[in-house]
């Protein structure tokens, strides 16, 4: 659950990233010299270490509430 929210909110990053991009991708040509403004391999590459990052930012979190005893947790609050 928790891994699943972390890249529910990861991909919707990421969609609204890639639209922002696409839209100012005149704009991001002349700041890198040498590729394309809508060049898909580097969105691919951006994308994907996005995605890995958040993937494994999510997870130590995820590992650590699945290690939770349920009636402790519930103790606690």
């Amino acid at each position: 659950m928790i891994l699943g929210n972390g890249l529910r909110l990861t991909l919707a990053g990421v969609v609204a990233g890639m639209a922002g991009a696409v839209a100012l991708s005149r704009v991001l040509a002349g700041f890198v010299y040498g590729v394309s403004p809508l060049d898909p391999a580097t969105y691919t590459a951006a994308i994907g270490l996005l995605a890995a990052v958040a993937a494994l930012s999510a997870y130590r979190p995820s590992r650590k509430a699945a290690a939770m005893d349920p009636l402790v947790v519930l103790r606690d609050e």
